[in-house]
């Protein structure tokens, strides 16, 4: 194996553990690492594909530890946009250049950082009234940047907050529509031939550790300080977004 190949299987052990972190509870940010990461040793449109069935196990878990305390007609309200979102999302990837999209990438996961840091002042100001609609929207902006960077998780935040739910109800409700949305983008990513069969044989020895993380994530809850660590999180996220847009 050479040093390269070393450096991608390196990286990828990395994202298992974080993608197995964040849905095991710390630091929700620490998945949304995943794809810029890898996207720095390989091309943005391999790692897309490569990421997907890595979370798609992840969900698995992350439903199971939240099981039957979500809210399904919130959940039922965002999948009509998100699929919106993933064709809008699929198209894109399917025409850009890989050069494009890695900078694009790196724009959504720039937006995404830059979210995290404001997000308490974002929700103090925002004055609202519910309403249906309001979650096809933003399925749709969920839908979108999810196929593009699997980077969702801000439009159905605010949505989730904005309902008024209890954090155990937003939690489950936010597992179980990312499992879904995981899986609508299944048939997508076939058609835009994302996924690479002799990629993901070869690195299936390290899909254990994402139920590893999990664990881990579920013990470390209260032992470390998750505002800390998703502060680090979020550092890392402005790294990797800057180097994908500049390098």
């Amino acid at each position: 194996m050479d040093s390269e190949a070393a450096l991608i299987i390196l990286v990828i052990a990395v994202v298992a553990l974080l993608i197995g972190l964040s849905k095991g509870g710390l630091g929700g940010t620490a998945g949304a690492l995943a794809t810029p990461m890898l996207a720095l040793v390989m091309p943005a449109d391999k790692v897309i594909g490569l990421v997907l069935p890595i979370l798609m196990l992840a969900d698995v878990f992350a439903v199971g530890l939240h099981w039957g305390r979500w809210n399904r007609k919130l959940v039922l309200l965002l999948i009509p946009g998100s699929i919106v979102g993933v064709i809008i999302g699929t198209v894109l990837i399917t025409n850009a250049p890989t050069e494009t999209l890695r900078t694009l990438l790196g724009i959504i996961v720039l937006i995404f950082a830059l979210y995290k840091i404001l997000e308490q002042r974002i929700l103090r100001t925002l004055v609202y009234q519910s309403r249906d609609w309001h979650g096809l929207v933003a399925g749709t902006i969920t839908g979108f940047s999810s196929a593009l960077a699997h980077t969702g998780g801000p439009p159905v935040s605010i949505y989730l907050l904005m309902q008024d739910v209890t954090p155990r109800v937003f939690i489950a409700t936010s597992a179980l529509f990312f499992l879904i949305l995981n899986w609508i983008k299944v048939p997508f990513y076939l058609y835009a031939d994302l996924f690479d069969i002799e990629l993901l044989r070869q690195i299936a020895w390290l899909l254990p550790l994402v139920p590893i993380g999990v664990v881990t994530g579920r013990w470390l809850i209260g032992r470390v300080d998750a505002a800390t660590f998703e502060r680090i999180i979020v550092g890392l996220l402005l790294i990797n977004a800057l180097l994908l847009i500049f390098l």
